[in-house]
């Protein structure tokens, strides 16, 4: 059990992002970014377009995120409830 406790703790340190990064990337941020133009630099309104496109799709899976999460809840409530009654049905027979 500590191995794997372990385990969980040393994949949990592996995933964490450096300190100086923010942790969640808004939508505003993305289209909020500015890039340095350089001599022969990228073409600027594209890469406007493309930080729109990424910053609507971040807004998509954020929102579905949000959605499964407060499911999540309700199932686990859900969960909790019928656990409780079929507790309750068991100690009285």
């Amino acid at each position: 059990m500590r191995k794997l406790f372990r385990r969980l703790a040393s994949r949990h340190e592996e995933t964490q992002p450096p300190r100086d990064v923010p942790r969640n990337l808004r939508p505003w941020q993305i289209r909020e970014r500015c890039f340095n133009v350089r001599r022969r630099g990228l073409d600027p309104v594209e890469i406007r377009t493309f930080l729109h496109r990424v910053a609507d799709e971040l807004a998509v899976a954020q929102t579905a995120l949000v959605a499964v999460q407060e499911e999540n809840v309700r199932i686990k409530n859900a969960l909790r409830a019928w656990q409780s009654a079929q507790s309750a049905n068991h100690r009285y027979r």
